[in-house]
């Protein structure tokens, strides 16, 4: 299964009760949208399907019982499993829903340099959103705001950037 069709999800945080059940972090806004019976778990590079045969949200987290997930061994070797989707089953926002948080997973285009890679990570801090992307083997970390962003292709999953000048060797050298 290839990661590039399926999206990130959440993760295994732990377990709860003797049966199995799965506390799951979820870091995907309106999963409680998405009607869907498996997920596929990250399992040393693979992506292993599951069958989920319950959940329970709440607040920023769900509990999963996965089917032939039925004691606790079997939900321990799950946990600090990273969970994704079938991207078909993403769901589309309008422009108006779009923000920031959601070019995780987009591929930076620079002026100057061009594809730097997917965006990792998205972290929103206090006085701005930095992204995360793995270029030449370095991890970059730039600034998306207006300065820096000058275009971003929803349907391409593209984000156009003009990076500061020399931003990219300090990273290099």
């Amino acid at each position: 299964m290839a990661f590039e069709k399926h999206f990130h999800i959440g993760s295994f945080s732990k377990t709860k009760g003797l049966k199995g059940e799965l506390q799951v972090y979820i870091d995907f806004e309106d999963l409680d949208s998405v009607r869907f019976n498996a997920i596929f778990v990250d399992m040393a590079g693979k992506l292993v399907p599951y069958f989920v045969s319950s959940i329970k949200y709440q607040n920023k987290g769900a509990y999963f019982i996965l089917e032939d997930v039925d004691t606790v061994e079997k939900a321990s070797k799950l946990l600090k499993k990273d969970i994704y989707l079938p991207e078909k089953l993403r769901p589309k926002k309008k422009k108006e829903e779009f923000t920031l948080n959601d070019l995780k997973g987009f591929t930076a285009v620079d002026e100057q340099e061009g594809v730097l890679g997917e965006i990792l990570e998205v972290q929103e801090l206090p006085q701005q959103y930095i992204a995360t992307v793995n270029y030449k083997d370095t991890e970059i970390l730039f600034p998306l705001n207006g300065a820096t962003i000058k275009g971003i292709d929803v349907e391409g999953r593209e984000v156009y950037l003009d990076l500061p000048e020399g931003l990219l060797d300090v990273y290099l050298s």
